[in-house]
């Protein structure tokens, strides 16, 4: 027995399936795809303006408040610790939604899914911490594609089971509650991992998986771009030793934002990533107004299980693409982002449920391969920590943007705008974004042909 142990714990196969296992389960949510027809409908009996305007807006409250604090929480008790909040808070979730009634009881579920939310971070840094730098590549691929898999399975399964076999959606929320408590099991049997990114480090920092480790070691400033070490916990007192780590986090927040190409980079990820958030969490609504779910067929996990499919084949097409990213990559962040912002001006001017769907999968198709670009602009070149760290900050600023959109366009205690007046909101927003990479990736393609046509000059000069 002892020997098997020892053998678990230096194995690197034991944690991975352990936490594809929790992801899985985690992921595989049937009933998510239908939340806006079991609240309106005749199990909650909520209005869509009480939905819309009282209480998913909490879910964005909630999700900037925790963020943070959970963020570094996470590294300090060593990732274990909050994947099972993280269960506890998905159990709770689901127990609200399927046993409360009223708008306090669900403003109550999206304030416990905002933790859900926040926590998600443990996930993908819980593997790294347990697992050597040459299983990174291996383990990452696994623990990203059994999520992907388990979003589909849940989004066909709950179409399936609404369209074939007429199942409620009280009980999809129940099937749903029994995977979330199988994830909440697959946690507790995670080996306790002995360190972390940035409180319990014991070796020198490791670098990205990849190009990014390459890229590291022929770059001339390869030191300036790893982070310092950090004292450790034993060597000084636990307020001093937690002081000196939070004064190196922003000296490297600091030296990061300094590249203009990751600034430039990070803004496009905060700025998409806050539309991107609103729209997936408001869209079932629009949905339901073009095509009410009490008088018509509802095919939301379907469409769903299809945008799923499109983002990670668009993902994936972009390791296959050879195009050199610094002169084409703001570029492409314009003509993209004029795509999803004509995709979401189409979900407004349309009645029809069909262009309204096709909308939204070409705008989840065309983020997902933006952001893909963008994550391996911003990592090829930073150690893992930094990657983390650049990576907490970028979605904190863009849960800050979703906030103050949410508080402007949506909350009752703004302007409570009704679900298709938000999406010309939501379209005009990322007409914005084009407007500003557009411009960018014009001055940039024309500063690269000046400054090259002067190097010809100056090298045909006698």
């Amino acid at each position: 027995m002892d020997c098997w142990k020892g053998a678990v714990s230096h194995s690197w196969i034991y944690p991975t399936v352990i936490i594809c296992a929790n992801g899985f389960f985690t992921t595989m949510r049937p009933s998510e795809s239908f939340l806006t027809p079991y609240l309106t409908g005749p199990d909650k009996n909520l209005t869509t303006e009480e939905v819309t305007n009282q209480i998913l807006p909490v879910w964005t409250y909630s999700y900037l408040a925790l963020l943070f604090p959970v963020f570094l929480l996470t590294d300090y008790v060593r990732y274990k610790p909050v994947l099972l909040l993280q269960g506890i808070s998905l159990i709770v979730t689901w127990l609200l939604l399927l046993f409360a009634h009223g708008v306090l009881a669900m403003q109550l579920v999206e304030f416990f899914y905002g933790m859900v939310t926040a926590t998600e971070v443990a996930y993908y840094a819980y593997i790294y911490s347990v697992v050597s730098t040459q299983h990174y590549q291996k383990v990452t691929s696994y623990c990203r594609s059994v999520t992907l898999v388990a979003a589909t399975v849940a989004a066909v399964l709950g179409q399936l089971l609404v369209s074939l076999a007429h199942v409620s959606y009280f009980y999809l929320n129940a099937i749903t509650l029994a995977s979330v408590s199988l994830a909440f099991l697959c946690a507790f049997f995670l080996p306790m991992p002995q360190r972390s990114m940035f409180f319990h480090r014991r070796d020198a920092p490791e670098p990205l998986p990849g190009p990014s480790s390459c890229q590291e070691e022929r770059s001339p400033d390869a030191a300036a771009r790893a982070p310092t070490p950090q004292p450790q916990a034993g060597n000084a007192g636990p307020h001093r030793h937690m002081l000196s780590v939070l004064l190196q986090l922003g000296r490297d927040l600091r030296d990061c934002y300094g590249s203009r190409k990751l600034l430039y980079w990070s803004l496009w990820w905060a700025l998409a990533t806050a539309g991107f958030n609103q729209v997936v969490n408001y869209v079932q609504l629009l949905w339901d107004l073009r095509a009410p779910s009490h008088s018509s067929a509802v095919y939301n996990g379907a469409v769903e299980a299809i945008a799923t499919f499109l983002g990670s084949a668009t993902s994936m097409a972009v390791g296959y693409v050879k195009v050199n990213w610094d002169i084409s990559g703001e570029l492409a962040l314009g003509i993209f982002s004029a795509l999803d912002s004509g995709s979401l001006l189409l979900m407004h001017f349309t009645d029809n449920i069909w262009a309204c769907y096709a909308g939204y999968l070409a705008f989840k198709a065309c983020y997902m391969l933006l952001i893909t670009i963008a994550t391996f602009q911003i990592a090829v070149n930073l150690s893992m920590e930094r990657y983390a760290l650049m990576f907490g900050f970028n979605n904190f600023v863009a849960l800050a943007i979703q906030t103050i959109l949410t508080v402007v366009v949506v909350d009752s205690r703004g302007l409570g705008l009704d679900i298709s007046t938000q999406f010309l909101i939501y379209g005009s927003y990322f007409t914005v974004i084009t407007g500003i990479f557009l411009i960018r990736s014009i001055y940039t393609i024309i500063s690269i042909k000046c400054r090259n046509t002067s190097v010809a000059a100056e090298s045909t000069a006698p």
